[in-house]
């Protein structure tokens, strides 16, 4: 059997070395440009990682707000007072004006308490405004009067007592009236149940059976789109659907 010569020209031992021991330039590149190609995917599946986290982080942090304020909405109507010669409940399409217990201090009194939709910043904001405990009538007149100036033009003294809920498009109002919903603005005169329970004053007949908000929230967020929330007058209450 022949042996294997070796080359005895240095040129052609270091071709032979060349081929044997090493990669060429071209197969450096190539597997350079895979494993850039390989790098940048993995860099695009890190990203959307990231950023599916952050969308389902605001989407998490925005609902926990959203639920907070419809919390709020249904303690303040549950804790609803009836004094005679006062208004338990006013809309006037831009702001709800409501009497009810003190939460912090029942001992103390009533409050008045508004929900508006008002420009704050550079954005349209729900608002939520509440008055100082008040004990006599001239107190509860102008904690009522502040609200409804609050609503649109606020003093600086007035909107240190709101509370900034969320962006919110427009917002709406319906009352359960007769059986079925109804504009809370075309509905909001007169007693709502006054022939339907004896015994209730008149500030008390004038809480409807039912309290519908709806409101829509600007496109653009984690969330967005139309959210519709009932409360039922648990004196009155019945099927409102």
């Amino acid at each position: 059997m022949a042996l294997l010569r070796r080359p005895s020209h240095p040129a052609a031992r270091r071709a032979a070395f060349s081929v044997a021991g090493g990669f060429t330039l071209i197969e450096l590149m190539v597997a350079i440009a895979i494993l850039a190609v390989i790098a940048l995917l993995s860099w695009r599946g890190l990203d959307g990682m990231a950023r599916s986290q952050v969308i389902t982080r605001e989407r998490s942090d925005q609902l926990v707000v959203i639920q907070n304020a419809l919390a709020q909405w249904n303690a303040d109507l549950d804790a609803l007072i009836a004094i005679d010669n006062t208004q338990p409940l006013s809309w006037d399409g831009q702001v709800l004006r409501l009497t009810r217990r003190s939460s912090q201090q029942p001992e103390q009194g009533a409050v008045v308490v508004a929900w508006a939709l008002r420009m704050s910043g550079d954005s349209q904001q729900w608002l939520r405004w509440q008055s100082p405990p008040v004990n006599t009538r001239a107190d509860w007149n102008s904690a009522w009067e502040r609200a409804a100036q609050w609503a649109r033009t606020p003093s600086s003294s007035e909107a240190q007592r709101e509370t900034q809920l969320f962006p919110l498009a427009e917002w709406h109002l319906y009352y359960f009236v007769g059986g079925a919903w109804a504009n809370a603005l075309s509905s909001s005169n007169g007693s709502f149940a006054e022939q339907t329970l004896g015994g209730l004053s008149k500030a008390a007949a004038s809480i409807p059976e039912g309290v519908r908000v709806q409101i829509t929230l600007p496109e653009g967020r984690a969330i967005s789109g139309t959210i519709t929330q009932d409360w039922v007058n648990p004196l009155l209450g019945g099927n409102k659907s």
